[in-house]
């Protein structure tokens, strides 16, 4: 009878304890799912502003804090690059309304490929699409192809089919741009800078810069010219890595270019402003001398700025 007990006994704590364990996971999950809501929340609000916090992600990073820095300077309050009470209320952070639901459409498909990774077969195609359905939806909604599988458990995204149904950021639709009255690249922070005409800051991009160090630009130049959805000249020339090629090709539009959707020349030849074909690679890789930004910075910047208007290259 001692022994029943025991073994009872034991049975019951075993017991007690699974149900504290899955209690506390399923706290940790809800702290885990409200943090997440507030850190998109945070995201889409800068964005939304014109201080770009890079790639939405759903996590507080170098990007989101400089971006929230500077969005509290400018706006007189503490410069922490925290989430604090005053900067929530001033940015009107509202993680309920972060994430919403999305019907995959047909259209969207349609944007899927061909991507291929050879210069010689890219100059054939008449246009360069996604790679695959959630890289473009990825982009559609300014995050992270980690995130749309984070927000969508479960999910297989390489079999989505139109009307299916995903949760996503509830990116918003970007307040009128102010316009600007010169630009700022600052070489070291890799950061694009737009100023007005009374030298507030109202645009804040993040940016790829040249990986050599000889072909980064220095003091003043300007915009000469601005196209969205370009074409690429590809000249082995500027391509030394690229072997087999002895000829310029031009490369057609599309997200998947090597300039992405959108082109600011500047009157340094060669030299410009541009979106790109990986938006996640932002400020992780170098270029061949020009500045990278993702495709939606870019046309945000582009519709903020003119020909003529001025760049300088600091830091």
């Amino acid at each position: 009878m001692l022994r029943q007990r025991e073994t009872q006994h034991r049975y019951l704590t075993a017991c007690a304890c699974i149900c504290v364990l899955i209690a506390a996971t399923r706290a940790n999950a809800g702290d885990g799912i409200a943090t997440l809501r507030t850190n998109l929340a945070w995201q889409i609000a800068l964005e939304r502003v014109g201080f770009s916090p890079g790639v939405i992600d759903g996590s507080v990073g170098r990007k989101t804090e400089t971006a929230t820095r500077e969005f509290q300077r400018v706006k007189s309050l503490p410069q922490t690059g925290r989430l604090d009470p005053a900067t929530r209320a001033a940015l009107g952070v509202d993680p309920a309304s972060a994430v919403t639901t999305y019907a995959v459409t047909s259209a969207d498909i349609a944007l899927v490929g061909p991507a291929p990774t050879d210069w010689l077969a890219k100059s054939l195609l008449d246009r360069l699409g996604y790679e695959s359905l959630d890289a473009a939806l990825s982009e559609r909604f300014h995050c992270t192809r980690g995130l749309l599988a984070r927000l969508n458990p479960g999910r297989k995204m390489t079999q989505l089919r139109a009307g299916d149904t995903l949760n996503v950021p509830a990116i918003d639709a970007a307040l009128p741009a102010p316009r600007g009255d010169r630009i700022e690249i600052n070489l070291v922070d890799k950061i694009i800078r737009v100023l007005d005409r009374d030298n507030r800051l109202v645009g804040l991009f993040h940016c790829s810069i040249a990986k050599s160090k000889d072909k980064l630009p220095a003091g003043e130049t300007k915009v000469v010219v601005v196209t969205e959805k370009p074409s690429y000249t590809f000249d082995p020339k500027m391509w030394p890595e690229v072997r087999g090629i002895d000829r310029k090709l031009l490369i057609p539009p599309g997200p998947r270019n090597p300039v992405g959707l959108c082109w600011i020349g500047l009157g340094r030849p060669g030299v410009g402003i541009h979106g790109s074909p990986a938006p996640e690679m932002i400020g992780k890789t170098g270029s061949h001398g020009c500045f990278r930004l993702t495709n939606w910075d870019a046309i945000r910047l582009a519709r903020m700025i003119r020909v003529g208007t001025r760049v300088l290259f600091v830091g």
